[in-house]
């Protein structure tokens, strides 16, 4: 039995990627074709944001800057998600095609395995997008930036990652018993990050208790940006709720994970 411990899974995790790079840029005109085209298409996206604000001036006493900071933290975890967790999301061809069955035959985790199978490094084209975004926002609105909100603003990037992270590991487990992907954590995945990128109070009652019990988005950005703007809750969540609301992304994804190995214990191979 081999031990596997945290320097030698990301020692590997780091070769996956390496390989991926170099592989992807056998064609670097492709390459940096896809990744300004990721770019291009996320500025138009918040084109139509930009629009809608010229139109209505404030979205129920939200600014421009305010939502663009909303729109950039979930940019950014979706873009990491979709970056690093891609083998997840392609998963659907490792089970049909029967290749999961040599990746429980070596000695390392299935997790860190088909996280290697597939990187999508030209969704650095997205990730530079909400970074600008997020870099204008930051100089526009009159944040007083302390070492606590500066924290509390990556602790929410990364719980961001995490949520997403974890829907796409719930995609693949699912595919243990269903064989295909289900187009309807289509509407999780990518239609959540669309509706995490207005305020929660725009939306119903049952519509804010799924995203924020269910699928825990907006712990990822509105309760943190709430803290970070010093803007008081109209739902009522308290400061300290806003704070830490960020670290439920975390457990989220850990219990996906724990999903994920149930998933691994039932699977019954292809048997091609």
């Amino acid at each position: 039995m081999v031990v596997e411990t945290a320097p030698d899974s990301l020692r590997l995790y780091f070769r996956y990627a390496a390989v991926q790079l170099r592989a992807q840029m056998q064609y670097p005109a492709s390459f940096w074709m896809m990744t300004v085209s990721f770019f291009l298409g996320m500025a138009l996206e918040f084109a139509g944001i930009v629009i809608l604000f010229h139109r209505f001036g404030t979205l129920r006493g939200w600014t421009l800057p305010e939502i663009a900071m909303l729109y950039s933290i979930m940019g950014i975890g979706i873009a990491l998600a979709e970056g690093i967790g891609r083998g997840f999301d392609t998963f659907p061809a490792l089970i049909k095609s029967g290749d999961f069955d040599r990746l429980l035959l070596r000695p390392r985790s299935t997790v860190l395995q088909v996280l290697g199978t597939d990187m999508q490094l030209m969704r650095a084209g997205r990730l530079l997008q909400a970074l600008v975004i997020l870099a204008w926002a930051v100089r526009v609105l009159p944040i007083e930036w302390t070492l606590p909100k500066c924290a509390l603003l990556l602790l929410a990037m990364m719980g961001a990652t995490c949520v997403f992270g974890g829907l796409f590991v719930l995609q693949a487990t699912f595919c243990f018993w269903t064989i295909e992907g289900l187009e309807i954590w289509n509407a999780v995945t990518y239609g959540g990050n669309e509706t995490a990128q207005y305020p929660l109070t725009v939306y119903r009652p049952w519509f804010r208790r799924f995203f924020t019990w269910v699928v825990p988005l907006a712990c990822a950005n509105y309760l943190p940006l709430g803290a970070i703007l010093g803007r008081p809750d109209p739902l009522g969540a308290p400061p300290a709720v806003q704070w830490c609301a960020p670290l439920v992304g975390i457990l989220f994804l850990l219990a996906c994970l724990r999903v994920w190995r149930l998933g691994v214990r039932h699977y019954t191979s292809t048997g091609s």
